[in-house]
């Protein structure tokens, strides 16, 4: 026995077996905030072999509160929050693989990783981006694990492929907008046990004990102590565009795909360019220098506080462009830097 799993191999629903399997197992986390940074690390700690982390955002000071792999010095440095999270999780677990992907997850994206992933968790805080984790995983075949949190209000649900209803089914509307931790707030303690409960659902997939997970969402709110469960299994649409006998996947195309939107409660427009781009920084930070910018930058991302905006622009091309949320004036912005 490795004595580094030896307690959770004498749990005897995992056991020696399943400690095997759990480390032959690869997980893709969607969205390293919250929810995602808090999954990650418990499931590197329990030795998952490989574990894939993805997200567009960088650390703020405001993260701190209540995501846990990150550091006074990442805000400080405005690491993007993927890259300083891959760092982090290979200093608590050396002998697996984690990878950090600084990337705004499209539809290529998550194909090629549900493709190739043997579970998906959900860290992300909107509805598009789950609907393109759930038309991948029905896709292909694979389980994930939805996951919501805002004030002291959490909600999870493993999405199993087969007869299950998957995520359209269940939201057949989807909401324009709704509460968010940057309009409402979030306490730490909400977090963990939804992503403590997504772990352990993770777990279960991974040893094989899946299909034993409850067709039932979960939903508690801490500060209120309220908890109950909703069954699901009604909710399941023959005619899904998603999950149904002539399913299209609607999310998996590039009508459906984002090029630019608007961070709800964060007063931020993200633009994404159509196509990847390498970006000349030095050449852009003299620039920016010579308008008597205010311009920061590490080896991810270069940061640039106008008269009046802050612009952080990715090495990709993508940019946040702060302190509006007007589309077309964030893309006159985005024109203005780039050209």
């Amino acid at each position: 026995m490795d004595e580094r799993y030896s307690r959770q191999q004498l749990f005897s629903p995992i056991g020696e077996m399943g400690q095997k399997k759990i480390s032959e197992s690869s997980v893709t986390i969607v969205g390293a905030g919250a929810l995602g940074a808090s999954a990650a690390e418990m499931l590197v700690r329990a030795g998952v072999g490989t574990v894939t982390v993805a997200d567009r955002d960088y650390v703020e000071r405001s993260n701190l509160q209540r995501q846990q792999l990150y550091t006074e010095k990442d805000a400080a440095a405005q690491m993007p929050k993927a890259a300083a999270a891959e760092k982090r999780l290979r200093e608590i677990n050396s002998g697996i693989h984690v990878h950090g992907e600084v990337v705004d997850v499209d539809f290529t994206w998550m194909e090629a990783k549900a493709a190739e992933t043997d579970l998906i968790i959900d860290g992300t805080d909107n509805f598009d981006t789950r609907l393109l984790i759930n038309d991948a995983a029905r896709k292909y075949g694979k389980p994930w694990i939805y996951g919501a949190c805002v004030g002291s209000i959490g909600m999870v649900h493993p999405f199993l492929p087969g007869e299950r209803p998957c995520f359209r089914c269940v939201w057949k509307k989807i909401p324009s907008q709704g509460q968010t931790c940057d309009t409402v707030g979030v306490i730490a303690p909400a977090v963990q046990s939804v992503a403590a409960k997504q772990t352990a659902a993770a777990l279960k997939i991974l040893v094989g004990d899946g299909e034993s997970l409850p067709v039932t969402l979960d939903y508690f709110d801490l500060w209120n102590q309220h908890q109950f469960s909703i069954g699901l299994q009604s909710s399941k649409d023959l005619g899904c565009d998603s999950c149904g006998e002539k399913a299209t996947y609607p999310a998996l195309t590039y009508e459906h795909s984002n090029k630019t939107s608007v961070l709800c409660g964060r007063d931020t427009v993200q633009i994404r360019p159509g196509e990847s781009k390498q970006l000349n920084f030095e050449r852009l930070e003299r620039d920016w220098e010579s308008r008597n910018w205010s311009v920061r930058k590490n080896p991810y991302l270069l940061s640039v506080q106008t008269e009046t905006r802050r612009i952080v622009l990715f090495q990709d091309g993508r940019a946040l462009i702060h302190g509006t949320s007007d589309v077309q004036e964030a893309k006159r912005w985005y024109a203005q830097l780039l050209g």
